[in-house]
């Protein structure tokens, strides 16, 4: 676990986040029926390089499997780590896009998920929720409490829905590396877990099903899907604990010149 409290770190920290808002933004922009995540995937790593950063995910090994692409891209039943392909996007598909870069050392995490063309109220509710879980969560992230609180909140908002809430994969402590200590699960009890300090970043990232939280891994060793087919969203934020609270380093509202 690394923190962040010298100035100087904290500034690209945030130069990190900022840059990684304005991929997410050009990347969420162009998604509509026809488009392919194969087609998303290569203007993100444009955009990553073109504003000086490097993808966090390319080539990110676990074991002897090895990430290929720039992004996560995760259609309808699939949770997190989906590989992207050549296979367009309909009308009525969701689709989860989670997004990293690294910059002067320094990585930030951001996703979400977005709706192609149209899509039933019931399936907005989804997106909507669990969008609002994660700033729920965000909110308790401060100084004195802990990563339960954090869980707790999210699993409240979610489980309050009639949502499931993933329990295999979790946020996460970030900084010089992608994923670092400590481990931020979407659920939990008040008062539990690692306490927050000030100079920690955390990526804090619900995940939700409209059905069983369980999960399970596709024969290519990446793409998580809901073991019950039901579709899941996914949003995530990296942050930093202030003083004050969080500050949330890849909002789109950040944006700034990079």
């Amino acid at each position: 676990m690394s923190l962040v409290k010298d100035p100087w770190e904290l500034g690209l920290m945030r130069q990190s986040g900022r840059r990684l808002a304005e991929v997410c933004a050009e990347v969420r922009s162009l998604v509509r029926p026809g488009v392919t995540t194969a087609e998303l995937d290569e203007v993100a790593e444009r955009a990553i390089r073109r504003l000086g950063g490097v993808p966090s995910f390319k080539g990110y090994q676990v074991g002897r499997v090895v990430f290929p692409a720039t992004i996560c891209a995760s259609p309808n039943a699939s949770v997190v780590h989906g590989i992207p392909n050549d296979v367009p996007l309909v009308d009525g598909d969701i689709v989860s896009l989670d997004l990293g870069l690294i910059y002067m050392g320094y990585h930030s995490d951001s996703a979400f998920t977005v709706a192609v063309g149209s899509v039933g109220a019931d399936v907005r509710r989804l997106l909507d929720e669990t969008e609002r879980s994660l700033y729920e969560g965000v909110a308790q992230a401060m100084p004195g409490n802990r990563t339960g609180d954090v869980g707790h909140r999210i699993q409240a908002v979610l489980e309050a829905a009639g949502y499931g809430v993933v329990r295999d994969y979790v946020g996460h402590g970030i900084g010089r590396q992608l994923h670092e200590k400590p481990s931020v699960p979407n659920y939990g009890v008040s008062g539990s877990g690692q306490l927050i300090k000030e100079g920690m970043c955390l990526a804090i990232e619900p995940m939700s099903t409209m059905g069983d939280f369980r999960t399970k891994v596709l024969r290519d060793g990446w793409t998580v899907v809901t073991a019950d087919g039901s579709l899941s969203a996914h949003f995530e934020h990296t942050v930093a604990i202030t003083s004050r609270g969080a500050e949330v380093l890849t909002a789109i509202d950040s944006l700034g010149t990079v």
